[in-house]
């Protein structure tokens, strides 16, 4: 597991933490959404439905790592 793995556990993550796909490299940021998958500004990566998936490459949520800057 790389440092910053994701791996679907919400408990790792705060409500500002800004999530990078590890396929592609897009970065989720919660401050913006993803207007493509109407998923408003203000939403946490914790609260994107399951179904939610890379807008960029199709990659699912757990393949995402957390951003610590």
């Amino acid at each position: 597991m790389f440092e910053g793995s994701y791996l679907g556990d919400d408990a790792r993550l705060g409500a500002l933490d800004r999530l990078e796909c590890g396929i592609c490299w897009w970065v989720y940021d919660p401050a913006e959404g993803d207007p493509s998958a109407h998923i408003p500004a203000g939403t946490p990566f914790s609260a994107l439905p399951e179904q939610w998936h890379c807008p960029n490459c199709d990659a699912p949520k757990h393949k995402f790592m957390v951003l610590r800057e």
